[in-house]
Formats: structure tokens, sequence, C-alpha cells
């Protein structure tokens, strides 16, 4: 049996525990608990070089460091990893202090050697994995400059440090030929546009996403950059031009409207 005295007890936690005010959920969205998606596109937006607004958002929230993002196919970038390959060492390492994860391309930028090393008698082959956008650790090295010659020089000797897919050039006629709008559906947003690039190369997007890269493997075949395991095919029949997203397996295919 609870006593008035208890009674008043219990209330009086209560009404220290309780908020006073529900005014704090005013900013609650339905993505709660995780972080703000525009947040980490932002964090790793600006890693790749504005220092000032990287100190800013860690300290509004020091877990932005670990911030990730997929630019598109499954082309994933985190803060750290956008440092990296950019050679920008002052974000890298505020990263890193706050709690962002190393990775070989961290460390091969950074001019750790012994990190280097350790990475690839652990994992052997390793050093053929290529980092966001493509980017080989060789490039993260370089981009390094002299505080990470010695992981350059020890990366010349090892095989596959700098491998490249395998890509073809395209003719201008088929450059011309693939541009254009694609649909598969009937909202706005339904469709795929492929423009060019610096180069003669093309590059695919949603209207208002990122465009990336696509890397010819022939036969009017192609990879996103990022995504080697994607496929992106164009075909012609009967006049009409198509394009397939496969991912392995087929996710859509659409039609030239323009």
């Amino acid at each position: 049996m609870t006593t008035r005295r208890r009674f008043i007890q219990l209330a009086s936690v209560a009404a220290v525990a309780l908020p006073r005010t529900a005014s704090a959920s005013a900013n609650v969205t339905d993505a709660f608990p995780s972080q703000s998606k525009e947040l980490a596109e932002e964090m790793v937006v600006v890693s790749h070089g504005n220092v000032a607004r990287v100190k800013e958002l860690v300290a509004k929230h020091a877990t932005l460091a670990k911030a990730t993002i997929d630019w598109g196919f499954g082309d994933w970038e985190t803060a750290l990893g956008a440092a990296s390959h950019v050679g920008n060492r002052e974000i890298a390492e505020l990263l890193m202090a706050n709690g962002a994860h190393p990775t070989i391309f961290s460390a091969a930028m950074l001019g750790h050697l012994d990190t280097v090393k350790a990475f690839i008698a652990a994992t052997p082959g390793i050093q053929k994995t290529r980092g966001p956008h493509s980017i080989s650790l060789m490039r993260h090295a370089t981009a390094g400059g002299p505080r990470a010659a010695a992981v350059v020089e020890y990366l010349k000797t090892i095989d596959g440090a700098d491998d490249k897919a395998a890509t073809q050039p395209l003719a201008a006629d088929d450059v011309a030929k693939l541009t254009g709008v694609y649909t598969f559906g009937v909202a706005a947003h339904d469709r795929l546009e492929v423009t060019t690039a610096a180069n003669n190369t093309l590059q695919i997007a949603r209207p208002g996403r990122f465009a990336r890269g696509l890397m010819h493997l022939g036969s009017w075949t192609f990879c996103p950059v990022g995504a080697e395991n994607v496929r992106i095919v164009f075909a012609e029949a009967s006049g009409a031009m198509t394009v397939t997203v496969r991912d392995p397996d087929p996710v859509v295919t659409a039609r030239k409207s323009s």
C-alpha cells in the first residue's frame, strides 16, 4: 500500500524527470533517431576542402565525423574518404580526432607507411581495392604529397596498387546517340538523364541528383564510377534506344524519349 508520503516522493521524482515543456520535440523528424541525411551529405561534401565548415559540424555533432553517403549505384563515400582522396591532411586528422575510422586509404594519404604495409600483409590483395569514385590506393598516396612519398615508392613495388578499369574509347557518334532523357514511369522524376562529361565520356543521373560518370567497358556497356559491379547497358531496336541498369539483376529499363 502506497502511503501519502511515498506518493508525494514519487510525484516529486516524476516532476524532476519529466520535461516541463514539449517544445524540444518540435525538431524531431520521421528519421529520428537517425541523424539528418542532409547533414551527413553536407559533411561528406565539405570534407573535400571546407575546413571551417567541418569544424562547425563536428562541434555541433561530433559523430558526423563518421558520415557516409551513397553518391549513386553504391558509390559510398565517408567524410574521411573525401578528405583522403583529395589529400586534405588537416580535415582528415580533424575527423579522426572526432571518431572517424581510419582506413588503408587515409593511411596512404597521410604517409603512414607501416600501417599501409600492415594492411597489405594482413589482407593480401587489398591494395587492388578502389576507394570512392574508383580512385586507386596509389592515387590516394600521391594526393598526400611529399609526406606520403615513402608510401608512393612502396606501392610502386606492389602489384595492383594503381589498377584502373579496362575502359574502351567511345566514338563521338555513339556519344551523340546515347545522350538524352530515358523514361521508365509517368512521374516527372521517373527518368534517367544521360549527358556528356569531360573527355568525351558520359554521365547519368536522376533529375536533381548528382551525375555519376560512366566507364565504357565496350559494346555500349558501362559501369558507374565507384560501382564497378553495376552494369548500365544501352541497346537499340527498331530505331528506339533503351538503357538497362543491372545490379546484378535488372533494376530498371528506360526508353529514350528525347
